[in-house]
């Protein structure tokens, strides 16, 4: 498991009254030491307005197959969550670089991160 795995998982509304299974993208790093790793949510119900941060990936998508996703789905970067590796039910597939890269950008914009020289 690492960083742009697709898992299934258990994952919060936010206002914490429930859970329900559904796709997710792990962001954050992943590492033996730390149960812990930050997932995007991934839904199949693509909004008919788009948010800034959401990005779509179509079926017809040339790494589509690798993410083990089976409908055209948004990735909703400002729908994040901190969550225990242990309630992973599994893993579905991986994102390409390419997808990681536009993952990222809406990740940075719903943050209002700006690239530093420090890393």
């Amino acid at each position: 498991m690492e960083r742009g795995t697709v898992v299934l998982t258990k994952f919060p509304f936010t206002d914490l009254s429930s859970a329900k299974r559904r796709p997710a993208v792990i962001i954050s790093r992943v590492s033996n030491e730390k149960e812990d790793v930050i997932v995007a949510f991934i839904s199949s119900v693509i909004p008919y307005n788009l948010s800034e941060t959401d990005f779509v990936l179509d079926t017809g998508h040339k790494d589509f197959a690798a993410t083990g996703l089976k409908k055209k789905s948004v990735f909703k970067m400002d729908k994040l969550a901190t969550l225990n590796k242990s309630i992973f039910s599994g893993i579905m597939g991986n994102i390409s670089v390419d997808i990681l890269k536009q993952l990222e950008s809406r990740l940075m914009f719903a943050l209002d991160l700006k690239k530093t020289d420090l890393f």
